[in-house]
């Protein structure tokens, strides 16, 4: 099975986030980044899993410029085969989503996997994207995916119970919490990714669709209020006239 797995760098969950140019631009300087944890636990992983029981090849690929290459070696560390790096500023996700599908349209690919979502973004947009770009179908949040043969069985989380799916490959698929776990790379995986190739390629020079005017931070928690336990009637007071949720 050949699988190409999308992934994106994130901040570390711990990071400050901050801004500059006049708010138009996310401060990068002394911020740690990660594999974007939905592509690495879950889409990666489960890309992974696959490989290891059918055969095949995984190939993991972003839109970035060299800043991008740690996260791909840990990508490789962790087990995928080949890294594909297209050379460009991942300006919108329209033009992730194109460059992406450009680079695979021809290869051949029997499954694409990506995160349901970036955690710095949370747009959910790529996926679905690529999808229609290669007129492929397209299941996202799976939690869930098997695959036999050429017919792919996934399922997902609704409301009140759980979606199952089923479709022939080729197929785009964004994973979710629930699809596989976690992996940390060992020695051996780590010295091997030194040597597994990272294919640097420029971008085909795709259209953004979107632009960034402003960045903004929520506004300060505001601070706490203590009401005596024997005191109902002003928490209900100020329930009613101040926070206005009853």
């Amino acid at each position: 099975m050949n699988i190409l797995v999308c992934i994106s760098k994130a901040p570390d969950t711990t990071t400050k986030i901050q801004f500059q140019d006049n708010n138009t631009k996310f401060a990068e300087d002394g911020v740690q980044f990660i594999v974007n944890p939905y592509d690495e636990w879950y889409a990666l992983v489960r890309g992974l899993e696959l490989k290891e029981r059918d055969g095949g090849k995984v190939t993991i690929i972003s839109v970035g410029g060299a800043d991008y290459d740690a996260i791909m070696r840990k990508a490789l560390a962790i087990g995928a085969d080949e890294a594909v790096r297209i050379n460009a500023e991942p300006t919108d996700a329209f033009f992730v989503a194109n460059e992406i599908a450009n680079y695979a349209k021809d290869k051949g690919f029997d499954l694409i996997l990506c995160g349901k979502e970036t955690i710095n973004y949370n747009g959910s947009q790529v996926g679905g994207m690529i999808a229609a770009l290669l007129d492929q179908p397209y299941v996202s949040n799976a939690s869930k995916l098997d695959v036999s043969g050429t017919t792919a069985s996934i399922e997902r989380d609704k409301q009140g119970g759980t979606e199952v799916l089923e479709g022939d490959l080729p197929m785009v698929i964004s994973a979710a919490k629930g699809m596989a776990e976690q992996r940390i790379p060992n020695m051996r995986g780590i010295m091997a990714a030194r040597s597994k190739p990272l294919n640097v390629v420029e971008a085909t020079g795709s259209d953004k669709l979107t632009e960034t005017i402003e960045y903004q931070l929520p506004p300060e928690k505001g601070s706490v209020k203590l009401i005596d336990v024997e005191n109902p009637a002003e928490l209900i007071e100020l329930l009613h006239n101040e926070a206005k949720v009853i």
